[in-house]
């Protein structure tokens, strides 16, 4: 699993002009599913987002994680984060898991979230056309692959 994780002021997803979801201060994640994921993969990389410290502590020192400043987080599929790029300039995405894969790995990752988190999350639609709003406050954008844990 890939994901971005950008720390943000607010954040939505809109489908056929109606919001989906919408979260204030927090994270959004996009998150990018391939076959070799596994519930490994999820418990590793929720656990690392719920508590990765990237927002301000009272000294102006990023020392804090979402839950600590009970932040909010809207989960967004993304299949295009497992993009291949090394040929040519038309990106493949033939790593990217099919819907029949993608789907039950994406509920089981943000029902892990919510878990870590103490809370629900805001979620898109797997597979839908999304029109992903956001304000990145820093910026901070981390990305993050659950295959190369650095």
């Amino acid at each position: 699993m890939r994901v971005v994780i950008q720390r943000v002021t607010h954040a939505s997803v809109t489908i056929d002009g109606k919001i989906k979801s919408k979260i204030g201060n927090g994270l959004l994640v996009l998150v990018g599913i391939e076959d070799r994921d596994t519930e490994e993969d999820i418990e590793w990389l929720s656990g690392k987002i719920v508590n990765i410290r990237i927002f301000d502590d009272e000294n102006g020192v990023m020392n804090k994680s979402v839950k600590d400043v009970e932040g909010e987080i809207l989960v967004v599929s993304q299949f295009t984060l497992q993009a291949m790029t090394k040929k040519g300039n038309r990106p493949s995405y033939i790593r990217a898991s099919k819907a029949d894969f993608a789907i039950p790995m994406y509920e089981k990752f943000c029902s892990q979230v919510e878990k870590e988190l103490g809370k629900s999350i805001g979620t898109g639609e797997f597979g839908a056309d999304m029109k992903v709003e956001l304000l990145n406050n820093g910026p901070v954008t981390i990305w993050i692959d659950s295959q190369n844990r650095e």
